[in-house]
Order: structure tokens, then sequence, then C-alpha cells
């Protein structure tokens, strides 16, 4: 299923949200997206631009694995599936993502939102970047650009990620940030894996991606896409980027960023441009549910792991919980190593038995209430290298101390219960009219 495709199947189903009232770019779209999510948004009328703006398409996991035809508890395997069997997309000669091509871009006219008063510009938030390097190939990954003049941007670009790597060895880069994407593609591309694997491989082992070469440089981008910008980031020239709301919705920093110099711009020719709601639910998912399967495999060297959620109250990013069948005393402890060395950026892991419900965030407070003693339970790791995201690390070096909690519940004992008394079941009809 393509994108397009999906959003018709959300309109058909009486799932998708229509504003058909002229709105700005400015602030305005955002605060809509805000204010109903996570219900999915299709902006048909942009004050600043021709074109149309959707949002709030993948705030859940539920949308996700109803995406694909699959249910939640399949997400985990699904991806470390797709990542294990990657396999190059089908390159085809016309494509979609081509079908309007401009030598002469101009940022101003797409609807690139400016999304909070303190701002720095107007930012493309969903744009897959897509490179590639003589010895490691193509790379996919995500990189917020904050547009300064109708054909430049500045590109934050994080310290030792692979799109970094390129570009301090070659020292400019050939781009294409991709805008419109379906799901599979953009799930790859938040995926860590080694330097030198193409996420698109990826992206294309979820669901078939066909790519077609871009314009004006020597890239393979998704066929599919709504908006493909092309051009060049350049290591020596940089501009201020900043501030902008990051995953725990929090202002980001003012910093000195490489520039991206925009060659040509090639879209649909009734492009729909993906908005992507700075630290909300969407941009929460799109981060952390592809680092739960790194976690899952982690764990599940040491000890028997059923699930992981990395969720939203962690800020999709800095909590981990994790599931397990605990055989042996230490399990729990061990559960809690190998899940930070299967996320480097999480700071507070928590790890509870098979009877308690990950995704319910009472059930996994109950479990810390009744299964946990801080003297003996509790692992503090001080002084690690943590998130750059994580406001309250370290300034310049992001050092931080990291807890895992041991929420399971001993083998033995000891005369105490620590299960919970189930109620009966009964048929409530009979009692309910």
């Amino acid at each position: 299923m393509s994108l397009r495709e999906y959003l018709h199947q959300l309109d058909k189903r009486g799932d998708l949200i229509k504003v058909s009232a002229p709105i700005s770019k400015a602030y305005e779209i955002a605060g809509v997206l805000k204010q109903i999510e996570p219900k999915p948004v299709l902006f048909e009328c942009v004050k600043e631009s021709p074109y149309r703006v959707m949002g709030n398409l993948f705030c859940a996991k539920a949308d996700f694995a109803d995406y694909f035809g699959i249910k939640v508890n399949a997400i985990i395997p699904f991806l470390a599936h797709a990542i294990d069997q990657r396999r190059p997309g089908e390159i085809v000669e016309n494509a979609p993502c081509q079908e309007v091509f401009s030598t002469d871009p101009n940022l101003d006219t797409l609807p690139i939102l400016r999304h909070c008063e303190r701002d720095g510009g107007n930012y493309i938030s969903s744009g897959v970047v897509i490179t590639q390097h003589p010895q490691y190939g193509q790379n996919a990954d995500f990189h917020r650009c904050m547009q300064f003049s109708p054909t430049e941007l500045a590109v934050r670009i994080v310290r030792s990620r692979h799109f970094d790597t390129y570009l301090r060895d070659l020292k400019q880069l050939d781009v294409a940030i991709c805008v419109g994407n379906a799901p599979n593609v953009l799930a790859a591309a938040a995926t860590s894996v080694e330097i030198g694997i193409n996420e698109l491989d990826i992206a294309n082992a979820l669901e078939p991606t066909p790519l077609v070469r871009a314009k004006t440089v020597d890239l393979l981008v998704p066929a599919e896409a709504e908006f493909v910008i092309e051009g060049t980031v350049y290591l020596d020239r940089l501009h201020a980027e900043g501030p902008f709301v990051d995953l725990t919705e929090t202002y980001d920093v003012i910093r000195q960023e490489p520039v991206f110099v925009v060659k040509a711009i090639t879209h649909r020719r009734d492009a729909i441009w993906q908005a992507l709601l700075p630290g909300a639910l969407e941009h929460k998912l799109l981060m952390g549910m592809p680092r739960e399967p790194t976690i899952f495999k982690k764990v599940n060297e040491v000890v028997k792991c059923l699930d992981v959620n990395i969720d939203p109250g962690g800020c999709s990013w800095l909590h981990a919980i994790v599931q397990i069948d605990k055989q042996h005393d230490d399990d729990g402890r061990k559960a809690i190593e190998a899940a930070f060395g299967g996320h480097r950026s999480c700071k507070h892991v928590f790890v509870v038995d098979r009877d308690i419900d990950i995704y319910n965030p009472l059930e996994v407070e109950w479990a810390l209430a009744t299964r946990f003693q801080g003297d003996t339970d509790l692992i503090v790791k001080p002084r690690e290298q943590g998130s750059s995201l994580d406001p309250s690390s370290e300034s310049g070096s992001h050092l931080t101390t990291k807890m895992g909690f041991d929420l399971t519940k001993p083998l033995v004992t000891h005369g105490k219960d620590f299960t919970r008394a189930p109620f009966p079941t009964v048929d409530l009809s009979k009692f309910l009219k």
C-alpha cells in the first residue's frame, strides 16, 4: 500500500479530518495538529502554498501496525526481520516523485512549517535525507532542516552519525531530502544500523519500495515520495540553526551547522507535504519504535525477552520498558545491562515480568510500587555517555547518570504474595441493559 492509498483508506473509514478553511503554515497548522492529536489531518488550503499538508498519520503503534496489516505485538519481529533480510528495491525509470521537475527552485513556495514561537525559522522535520559515500554506499536518515533563504537550509547534523562521517570525509555531499514517505521508509531511516548498510534496503524488506535516480544528483530515492529536494551540503559553509523544539518537548540550542544549497525540486503533480510535529506523538513513535528491535535482540541474548516498549512518557528515547520471562534470580539485572547495550541513549530501563502490561503505565508503576526495593533492585551507572536530547545531561559532554529498575518478582517469595488477585469474569449482558 502506498501512502496515498493509506490516506484514501483513512478517508473512506471516516478517520481522516479534512480542514478546508484557509490556514497558515506559520504556527496555525502546527497548532491544529497538536490540539487534535492523534487524529490524522489533511489541510486542503494553505495560505502561502499551492500544496496540501498532511499530518498526525502515525501517532501510535496501532497506526503503524494498521498500515502493514499486522498486530502491535508483531512490530518488533517485523522490523527485526526486515533489518536482517534487507534487499535492494527495484529501480524504475518513471516515478510519481518526478512528475514535476524544477531547476529554478524556490523553497518559499513549499508549505515548510514554522511550528512554535521561538523557532529559528521554517523547518523541514519529516524529510528523509539521502546521501552516499564511495566506500560505504547510500545512507538514509533524519536531519531537521531550517530554511533561511529561498534556496538554502541549515542542516542539523548530529556528530558521529553516519551522515557526519560522510561529510567530514568528503567535505561536501550531494543530498536528496525526501518528504512525504510511507512508514516503511520513515521507520527504516530511523533505525540504528552499522555504517555501510543502506536503510532503503530495510524499507524495501518491509514493503516493496521502488527507487528512481534523482535528476541532478547521483542518488536513488523513493519513487513514490511526494517531494524530493536535491542539492549539496557543504562542511565549510555554516549558518545559525535553531532554536527548535526537540523530542523532549524542550528547545534545543542554537548552533552553527552546515548549509544545504538547493539545485532542484521534483514532486508529484498534486503533491502533499508531510508534516511531522516536533516533540509530538508521531515524532516520538518514529524515533523510539525503531530502537525496540535492537533492545529486544540484545536482551534476548541473555534472557528470554518477550516485548519492549520505548514509551512516550520517556520521550520515546530516554526510557525503555522490557518484559521478560524470568527464569533465574539475576535475569532482571542481566536484562538491564543488555537493554543499555541495545540503545545507548537510554537513560532509565524498567524490567518487568510477563504479567505486566508494558503499554499501561499504571501497571508498570504498580510493579515499581510492589516489586522493587532500591537497595537491591536498582542499578546505578554514573557519568556514562547519554543523549544530546536530554536537557539534564552535562552540557557539552552529555554525560548522565543511568539507572536500571528491576521490577520483577523474586522466584522464591518467602511467604509473600506478589500476584494480583483476579476478579471474576461475568456476562454483563445479564445484568446491564
